[in-house]
């Protein structure tokens, strides 16, 4: 069968690179197919071990969809593993356990998104442009807000997504963290509400659930834990979440 490039793919998306991560060679060339037919470059790894030598071999990719159960290392660990290298890719988990509380293990643990075995091919398709668009979106920073900001000695770098401490230490952040926070830092000091919150970070088309936001939000402010004791994001009762700090841009 010819495939042809999804007209809709954005450039960005036509040149992603994805990974896909499952046991299973069905559901693996499914995806693979799909995906392929959208416009993005695939690769297929079965385990840990294929998937090491995928990246190793083929240079980093934009994008890994990754199985929860395999033999070997399993989905949870490759997460927290890949989550915690700077600059790493987005991770989009697929499991058959599709209890909320699997979901938030997932989202603790690094990963971007998080989809139900079996899952819809356009479902998948929609997390994964969601995330990738995420991912690209500090270009259009540095053109419109500047290439960093600093707030309470922190440094955050939108284009490099480097965020370091004021003892200048680089603390990792994965893709939904780093999209969390520039939506702080993008509106310091301001009462946001979870919905607001889910649409700035996760885009308006997510179907993400309130308790996703409080998960990373969990993950960021430990991330953002000196040691100096200052709360850097306000619980505002009733009403949501507040970055307290006062934030400059920097060229």
């Amino acid at each position: 069968m010819e495939l042809t490039m999804d007209k809709s793919a954005t450039a960005e998306e036509a040149g992603a690179r994805i990974l896909i991560v499952d046991d299973d060679p069905g559901i693996r060339d499914v995806i693979a197919e799909f995906l392929t037919r959208h416009g993005y470059r695939v690769e297929e790894a079965s385990d840990a071990r294929t998937m090491d030598a995928r990246m190793q071999l083929k240079g980093p990719f934009d994008l890994i969809v990754l199985d929860v159960m395999m033999p070997g290392e399993d989905g949870l660990s490759i997460c927290r593993r890949l989550a915690g290298q700077s600059g790493g890719p987005g991770i989009v988990m697929l499991s058959a356990m599709g209890e909320d509380t699997d979901r938030i293990v997932g989202l603790e643990l690094g990963a971007d998104d998080y989809l139900p075995k079996p899952c819809n091919p356009r479902e998948l398709l929609a997390r994964v442009r969601a995330v990738l668009r995420r991912r690209n979106e500090p270009r259009a920073a540095e053109d419109q807000h500047g290439a960093a900001c600093e707030f309470a000695g922190w440094r955050l770098d939108l284009v490099r997504r480097d965020l370091r401490s004021p003892q200048g230490v680089i603390v990792n952040l994965s893709s939904g963290e780093f999209s969390l926070l520039r939506a702080f830092v993008d509106r310091p000091q301001r009462v946001l509400t979870r919905d607001q919150l889910l649409d700035l970070a996760r885009g308006p088309d997510t179907d993400a659930y309130d308790r996703a936001i409080d998960v990373q939000i969990s993950r960021l402010r430990k991330k953002l834990d000196d040691g100096g004791g200052a709360e850097m994001i306000r619980t505002i009762r009733n009403e949501g979440y507040m970055f307290s700090p006062k934030v400059t841009r920097q060229s």
